[in-house]
């Protein structure tokens, strides 16, 4: 089983910034995506960005330019930097990892833009 953990939501003023950050334990493979996806109030959930192990990075074309996704040293923490937020940007965000053709989810974090 894979277990992750987020961390970082919270509210902010249109313009700031915020970083999420997402632990994963449990079975871990070498050969792995992970990934941030943000769920607005009645919205379904929506890929905003991923990264592979060796650090291949996807981004949504609404934060191109604004986030920044980034895996750390031990490769099982990945961390959004929010930059320029506006309250477009508002919903949960939920770490996934995905490996061997399963997706696993943490439990999300609110994240709340102010206009």
């Amino acid at each position: 089983q894979v277990q992750l953990v987020e961390s970082g939501g919270g509210l902010v003023q249109a313009g700031g910034s915020l970083r999420l950050s997402c632990v994963a334990s449990g079975m871990i493979i070498s050969s792995n995506v992970m990934g941030w996806y943000r769920q607005a109030p009645g919205k379904q959930r929506d890929l905003v960005a991923s990264i592979t192990r060796d650090g291949r990075t996807n981004y949504s074309d609404s934060v191109k330019g604004r986030f920044t996704i980034s895996r750390g040293n031990g490769k099982k923490t990945v961390y959004l930097q929010m930059d320029s937020l506006n309250p477009e940007d508002t919903g949960v965000y939920y770490c996934n990892l995905n490996q061997i053709y399963r997706d696993y989810w943490g439990q999300g974090t609110q994240v709340t833009v102010s206009s």
